[in-house]
């Protein structure tokens, strides 16, 4: 098996929850993908990041980050983190971690439905003077025509129709 179909099973095995829920768009879904059960797992969080960096391989960038942390690359990478506001204390950052300005960065995110956190992301990178490369996310929900509408690449390692929903 590959890393893809290893993580793939892993994903349905321990992130695919079925309930009643509300997301983050508003929206109101019969299943639930928590990705934190697989990216904070230390079994499953380096093949996570060998996906990810696979499935952006051709973006050639330096730093990856997003409003919550999706997964980790695999190769030696900067992180950072977007905040959605900026500190009120402290350095008052928005982006904590290593300087993104000047840098050619990747806006990650564990699953998208409508793209509007990461695009929040970009937003903020754009500002700190990044060139963002692309986003990424583990699990496309339906965010792509939302993030391409706005000029830029998307990779997702998995599509919806490829999770075990039924």
């Amino acid at each position: 098996m590959s890393d893809r179909d290893d993580l793939l099973k892993v994903i349905n095995d321990k992130a695919v929850v079925r309930g009643d829920f509300v997301l983050s768009s508003g929206q109101r879904a019969s299943w639930y993908i928590d990705l934190r059960r697989v990216l904070l797992s230390g079994a499953s969080a380096a093949l996570a990041g060998r996906v990810m960096l696979a499935a952006t391989a051709d973006l050639g960038y330096d730093a990856v980050g997003g409003l919550t942390l999706g997964a980790d690359p695999g190769r030696n990478l900067d992180a950072f983190v977007v905040r959605k506001s900026e500190k009120a204390h402290g350095l008052q950052r928005r982006i904590e971690g290593p300087d993104v300005a000047g840098r050619r960065v990747l806006a990650v995110e564990d699953t998208s439905t409508t793209g509007a956190s990461v695009l929040t992301a970009v937003d903020a990178l754009r500002e700190a003077g990044a060139e963002v490369a692309g986003v990424a996310v583990l699990v496309d929900r339906g965010a792509r025509a939302a993030v391409t509408g706005r000029g830029l690449e998307f990779r997702a390692a998995y599509a919806v129709g490829d999770l075990c929903l039924g």
